[in-house]
């Protein structure tokens, strides 16, 4: 796909993430153990020979921008193409914030314009899955499409977090015949995965019209707007697919790798997730541990119990501790006697010797960052 740029969009703010997302963009959210939910999109994309990527960002994009650097894990800190960063800029007649994604790609057009690729692959930052563009590409030439966008039966989600999808409807040569966004009453389970793909001088003139009409929308301005006089057609991925825009579904999506099948399809088949590395040492098992069916990142001491739980980088889980189906990041300390169920913790965070703390698994218990319980 060396004839293929990349565009990755952080998204704007998720509020249904609560807590987590009050200093990070949901891309930044921490993932599976030592990973960031863009990493995954990143990946795919390197896995798949794409080596101009543009990040746009928007909100709470430090850490993000921090992650990232110069591309360097990822083989992009090149002399040409490479990893660019697009964060929001100040001028004398805007605010500098996005309306929306057609909005925000348009306001980077110069990126566009400058690079010399024949097609565009636009895709979320926020999703985990493993997935190689060459047969999207592919699909999309033989079916002479002007844009093609993935999705997936999104039937393995619960039906009330359908409505958070674009929901579409496909005819039998696989052209999308209607689309509906985030609809209250879905009428299919084709779930739009945010992934479009389509050519690069076609994007810019769609843009401009957007622009010259006063139309900010990607989805609605352009998908829907143009379903009668574009070729626009559906990709069914089959895959393992979560967006990270709701606490249950991040809980579920780190709860999930805990599953031998997820995580060979993440982290095994079709090419690696690489991340931003960072020189840990390995986890270490104190007489008294006891670990069941979890993931364990490097650089945790573990003296208490953990059962089916996430633990990133640099934990500590002190005698006497029992950690079950919770997701505990970087850094964070559990004091001794304490108990924890069906919980979300953050960075940095201390929980006091015998201290009790219980969610339930349609919504785990949430401690911000650098909390002290």
């Amino acid at each position: 796909m060396r004839n293929t740029m990349g565009i990755i969009l952080t998204g704007g703010q998720k509020t249904g993430l609560k807590e987590l997302v009050q200093i990070r963009t949901s891309s930044a959210l921490p993932v599976g153990g030592k990973y960031r939910a863009i990493d995954f999109v990143l990946s795919n994309m390197v896995n798949s020979g794409i080596t101009n990527v543009g990040v746009i960002t928007q909100y709470s994009f430090r850490s993000l921008m921090d992650h990232l650097g110069s591309g360097k894990e990822w083989d992009l800190d090149r002399r040409y193409n490479g990893l660019f960063i697009f964060p929001p800029y100040l001028s004398d007649s805007s605010s500098g914030w996005y309306r929306g994604t057609a909005d925000a790609l348009y306001n980077n057009l110069t990126f566009l314009k400058r690079s010399n690729e024949e097609y565009v692959l636009i895709a979320p930052g926020n999703c985990v899955y493993k997935m190689i563009f060459d047969d999207l590409l592919q699909y999309h030439i033989q079916h002479r499409a002007d844009i093609t966008v993935t999705y997936r039966d999104m039937s393995d989600f619960p039906r009330e977090e359908l409505s958070l999808f674009g929901i579409m409807e496909l005819d039998g040569s696989g052209r999308i015949t209607d689309f509906q966004e985030k609809p209250l009453n879905p009428s299919t389970a084709n779930g739009s995965m945010g992934i479009y793909i389509l050519r690069r001088e076609l994007l810019i003139s769609l843009l401009e019209e957007c622009a010259a009409h006063g139309d900010y929308d990607f989805v609605k301005d352009v998908l829907i707007k143009k379903l009668g006089c574009l070729n626009i057609f559906g990709y069914r991925f089959g895959g393992y697919w979560r967006n990270m825009s709701t606490i249950p579904v991040y809980y579920r999506c780190n709860i999930e790798m805990l599953d031998p099948r997820i995580r060979n399809e993440l982290f095994m088949e079709n090419g690696k997730v690489y991340t931003k590395v960072k020189d840990e040492a390995p986890a270490k098992y104190n007489r008294e541990a006891e670990v069941k069916n979890s993931i364990i990142a490097d650089g945790c001491i573990i003296e208490g119990c953990v059962e089916n739980s996430v633990l990133f980088r640099g934990v500590t889980v002190a005698k006497g501790a029992v950690i079950r189906n919770s997701i505990v990041m970087q850094d964070s300390r559990i004091g001794e006697n304490a108990c924890m169920e069906y919980a979300i913790v953050d960075k940095n965070v201390v929980i006091r010797e015998g201290k009790h703390l219980r969610g339930e698994a349609s919504w785990p218990m949430i401690v911000g960052k650098n909390a002290v319980v």
